[in-house]
């Protein structure tokens, strides 16, 4: 049987030292739910055919079995933290938990699950904000990614990593498998600035905005081209993987709107992934835009509202900017400097 029963001393000992003992009580209940769903990922098909639908989500895409029981165990493990409400990515409506919490957390239970047959890298993203004194409205969770109190994720992968920030810095653990607990293993993380690759889902290429166009292509060109150096290019299908390797390798991830139907205003949703993969992107030091805008000053017009989400060494960041903002200067024609013509 799986012990859940303690998340393990030195994580335990780190939060009771550095976090408030109400986000510690989030952080704890996020661990503790993790290592569930671990577990459950380690078995592989010995847990039954997690990959298998069994209805569709609120947004058409069907969900997998692991979709549910992902969600289910952070939901069970929630009510025991100060949580008043919390809305998930697989849900429609946010669920209330304690109506006297203090807190909201917004949680994508699974991202990746297009990754369960082909044993990839998983993970979940979540984001906590402060409940407002009021009685709950489901609108209170439409606040600004830089009212977050705290953000991370866990990358169920080769080891499983428990990443998060509460604003001073971007810790680790990772899952010490014997013991099934996590331990401490980076604290204050920076992201590298000299790494040379960059990362996007290249065969869409023929539908990215002209910046987005124009940057991978000089890119691309190499040492013959603008940029006058070679770069690699990744792309593991799951966004919790790309927000660890920039963490620990640097580089550029890039997931802009395109001229797809539903892709017009990105496909990320910003209040359980960007936002918290912005928050930590920026206490490494890097940065994260929606192509014009910083991503944590953005506030969501609706729940489960989309965004497109460039974020990672913030020099490269920066320089992706410019191509979105001064068209002229970088190989792209004037009209997509031009704000009104890329947003809408």
């Amino acid at each position: 049987m799986l012990d859940v029963a303690g998340i393990g001393a030195e994580l335990d000992a780190f939060l009771d030292a550095n976090v408030p003992p109400l986000l510690a009580r989030v952080l704890r209940a996020i661990a503790g739910g993790s290592l569930a769903v671990a577990y459950r990922i380690r078995r592989g098909v010995h847990a039954g055919a997690m990959d298998a639908e069994v209805g569709p989500a609120h947004d058409g895409v069907a969900q997998t079995a692991l979709d549910v029981f992902a969600d289910d165990a952070f939901v069970n493990w929630l009510k025991r933290a100060g949580v008043r409400a919390i809305l998930s990515e697989e849900r429609q409506d946010p669920v209330v938990l304690d109506p006297d919490g203090a807190l909201l957390v917004a949680i994508d239970p699974l991202d990746g699950s297009n990754n369960i047959d082909a044993n990839g890298s998983m993970g979940t993203f979540f984001s906590v904000l402060d409940a407002p004194s009021d009685s709950f409205r489901p609108s209170h969770f439409l606040q600004r990614g830089a009212k977050q109190r705290a953000a991370g994720f866990v990358l169920y992968g080769p080891h499983v990593d428990f990443v998060f920030t509460c604003g001073s810095g971007v810790q680790m653990a990772v899952l010490e498998p014997d013991a099934n607990r996590f331990r401490m293993t980076r604290t204050a993380v920076r992201i590298p600035s000299e790494t040379r690759a960059f990362a996007i889902n290249a065969s869409n290429s023929r539908h990215w905005p002209g910046p987005v166009r124009a940057y991978i292509e000089d890119c691309l060109e190499g040492e013959e081209g603008p940029r006058g150096r070679n770069f690699n290019m990744r792309w593991t299908g799951a966004a919790v993987a790309e927000a660890y390797r920039i963490l620990v390798r640097g580089g550029v991830y890039l997931y802009p709107e395109d001229s797809r139907p539903g892709y017009e205003h990105g496909r990320l949703r910003l209040l359980y992934e960007a936002s918290p993969i912005a928050f930590l992107i920026e206490q490494a030091g890097g940065a994260a835009i929606d192509g014009f805008d910083r991503i944590l000053d953005l506030a969501p017009a609706s729940l489960h509202a989309r965004t497109p989400l460039i974020f990672g060494s913030k020099d490269k960041v920066e320089r992706v900017e410019r191509y979105y903002t001064e068209g002229s200067d970088t190989r792209i024609a004037p009209l997509f400097a031009r704000r009104g013509l890329l947003r809408h």
